[in-house]
């Protein structure tokens, strides 16, 4: 058993940062930028690094251990320093995305299989699973045994195309659930988007919005240490996510349909849907992809509306928001927070 005890990096240090990332290069790894707490075990005599792990929130990621000193109980001062941390945030659940050839050095502590794809396992640990989670879901929701359609949304900020596209799919099934994307990687907050979407969706007796929890997975957090090509972390990204809401959220909610909107612009989004049609007809779900509102001969999106919020006096300028958003967003957007976001992105875009 090895007995040096970690050491917290100090990631502002651009010396004790570029240590940590020289060691990850030696093992075709890389640190990634979100890590916001990084340890390494030290050689006693030689002071150089032989071990690193790092988190992101509660998501533990960067693990490399020199070949020479594995089997030798590192991997377990690693995990136990990354554990105290969380816990000591008051954080006391976490997931480890790693190569599918590390589960059972995982699965040793404890850390349980969510999935696996040829690229990537996502394992969890702590006081609830998702089997738990979607149980709770199902209660604290009242969400009933019967079939269901669902579409999965940021709503960054809620459109008349977000709308529009709910609006179909409940025209066509007796209920829908509508989860909107709960991680805050977005520049409107998740209560923000939630409350919007709630609002916007009023008239709709027969859907109900939910917060999609810690378990449909972001592109902004999904890790690039071990996938470094944009292309293959794509492609790992959408598999894995796709697999997960077929295997649990669509079997634990009876979802039998998802609906998605045209993507003729944003490639994550089109190989995501892509992605969708491939892998949801495994568990039994049918895709449909819907056509886009237009406005003008262009899809109304949320990115469209951004563009828009970066010009000053928008409304003298264009007069074409109520064209383009339902009214519970146009009156978020003049609430004092709606005006502090938009101060903030006409800010970060000046600075460009």
């Amino acid at each position: 058993m090895y007995e040096q005890s970690p050491e917290w990096v100090n990631l502002n240090d651009p010396l004790e940062r570029q240590e940590v990332e020289a060691f990850l290069q030696g093992y075709d790894l890389i640190l990634d930028r979100d890590v916001d707490y990084t340890v390494v075990v030290r050689n006693g005599s030689l002071s150089s690094i032989i071990a690193t792990c790092s988190k992101a929130k509660n998501v533990l990621k960067c693990f490399a251990v020199a070949k020479e000193q594995r089997g030798e109980g590192i991997t377990s001062l690693l995990i136990s320093a990354l554990i105290d941390k969380l816990f000591s945030q008051g954080i006391y659940h976490s997931f480890i995305f790693t190569k599918p050839s590390n589960i059972r050095v995982f699965a040793a502590f404890n850390f349980k299989l969510i999935h696996s794809t040829p690229d990537v396992t996502l394992l969890e640990n702590g006081l609830y699973d998702i089997d738990s989670t979607l149980e709770k879901m199902k209660k604290n929701y009242n969400i009933g045994e019967g079939e269901k359609a669902a579409l999965v949304m940021n709503c960054n900020p809620f459109t008349l195309g977000h709308q529009y596209l709910i609006e179909e799919a409940a025209k066509n099934n007796d209920e829908v659930l509508v989860f909107i994307v709960e991680e805050d990687q977005s520049l409107f907050p998740f209560e923000a988007r939630y409350e919007m979407a709630v609002k916007g969706t009023g008239h709709l007796k027969n859907v109900k919005v939910l917060p999609s929890g810690e378990y449909m997975i972001s592109s902004a957090t999904f890790p690039s240490y071990f996938l470094k090509e944009e292309g293959e972390r794509l492609r790992a990204y959408t598999e894995l996510d796709a697999s997960i809401f077929g295997k649990y959220f669509c079997r634990r909610l009876n979802i039998t349909k998802r609906y998605v909107g045209e993507e003729p612009y944003c490639r994550v989004t089109k190989a995501y849907n892509e992605a969708l049609k491939s892998v949801l007809p495994n568990y039994g779900v049918k895709l449909y992809e819907v056509k886009r509102r237009l406005w003008q001969d262009a899809p109304i999106s949320a990115s469209r509306i951004r563009e828009l919020l970066k010009q000053k006096d928008i409304q003298a300028q264009h007069g074409h928001l109520d064209k383009l958003l339902p009214e519970a967003t146009l009156k978020f957007l003049r609430s004092n927070l709606g005006k502090e976001i938009v101060e903030r992105l006409n800010s970060s875009s000046s600075l460009q």
